[in-house]
């Protein structure tokens, strides 16, 4: 075999390769992606070590969210504000990480290397007044159903300050079903759409509750 044979097959390997981890990458950053739950905020609803795949087709091509939507997004970066430091008139969640090189950034948002990111459920709409009293959800002055809950679960403030809010418009209130375990909109405000990464879609590990997660 000559030599320009062997650089033709090295190059051609060398394509394919190039070829399937641009296809991979493109897949998990628009279509879907698998990932494992590691958190116990939306039990019982999602379990720890249950895997799940997430549909980012939505984010894609800009879906609308819906009420009762579980979604992951961009951990805040301060993951609870303060009564001193909160804007009532404003309640976003805060994102700080700036602009820090092209390859920086791709590691971070496509890699996701060091990125942390939450799994919650939609509350309330861009819009809508949530009020949190009497251990209950309220939306627009009307009581939420929520059945996806236990039967015991109580929604308290938690100590965050944003309880008592209008969802300003692009961004959603998310809580996780876990209420008293759940670092949420109540602590850290409402989250960005643009921040929103995916929709939780099927559950396929363990086999025995395989399917659509709602």
């Amino acid at each position: 075999m000559g030599i320009n044979s062997r650089v033709k097959d090295f190059l051609e390997w060398f394509y394919c390769v190039v070829i399937a981890i641009v296809v991979s990458l493109t897949v998990r950053y628009y279509v879907g992606v698998p990932t494992i739950v590691k958190q116990p905020s939306m039990y019982p609803t999602l379990k720890q070590n249950e895997r799940l795949i997430l549909d980012r087709w939505s984010r894609t091509i800009h879906g609308e969210l819906e009420r009762g939507d579980i979604v992951t997004f961009e951990a805040p970066s301060t993951s609870f504000v303060s009564a001193f430091d909160a804007d009532l008139s404003h309640p976003v969640a805060q994102y700080k990480r700036e602009h820090q090189g092209l390859l920086s950034d791709f590691c971070y948002y496509v890699l996701e290397i060091g990125k942390t990111t939450y799994i919650k459920r939609v509350i309330g709409l861009p819009g809508e007044h949530v009020k949190i009293a009497h251990n209950h959800v309220y939306i627009n002055g009307n009581l939420l159903e929520e059945d996806y809950l236990q039967d015991n679960v109580l929604t308290t403030n938690l100590e965050g300050i944003y309880t008592d809010i209008v969802v300003p418009q692009g961004t959603v209130f998310v809580m996780g079903d876990n209420r008293e375990k759940s670092t949420d909109s109540r602590r850290f405000g409402c989250i960005p759409l643009e921040k929103i990464e995916s929709k939780v879609w099927i559950r396929f590990w363990p086999f025995d509750v395989f399917g659509t997660v709602q």
